[in-house]
């Protein structure tokens, strides 16, 4: 989902909660700020450890054929160029698909070892 999607969400509540009388305003406006609470929660940027490394996980929602999917990325700057991909209607699923991916293209590359990959292909 695109950022200029969240904002107009966003700026469609506020205008109709504009136009409502006051007492049914504030309903709308508690509805919009949940509305946009929601939205803003569907992103994660987060770091995660992998083997001794810090890496950065990034997901962002987005729609698809009328439904919601996630697209999640992993990269471990200052250790390797691989970058992990996901891409699942889960929105827990996603970081351990994208996580994934990312350890196996560093084993088909030769950076981590089989060991190191087989735990977390097992999880």
């Amino acid at each position: 989902m695109r950022i200029h999607v969240v904002v107009s969400v966003v700026l469609v509540a506020l205008a109709v909660s504009c136009l409502v009388p006051g007492t049914h305003a504030q309903g709308w406006e508690a509805v919009a700020a949940a509305v946009a609470q929601k939205l803003v929660g569907l992103f994660r940027n987060e770091e995660v450890e992998l083997l001794g490394r810090i890496c950065k996980l990034t997901v962002k929602p987005y729609i698809k054929r009328f439904q919601l999917y996630h697209k999640g990325t992993m990269s471990c700057p200052g250790w390797t160029h691989i970058k992990g991909e996901g891409d699942t209607r889960s929105a827990s699923g996603v970081a351990n698909k994208t996580i994934q991916d990312f350890v196996r293209k560093a084993f088909a590359s030769g950076v981590i070892q089989e060991g190191e990959a087989q735990h977390w292909l097992k999880s």
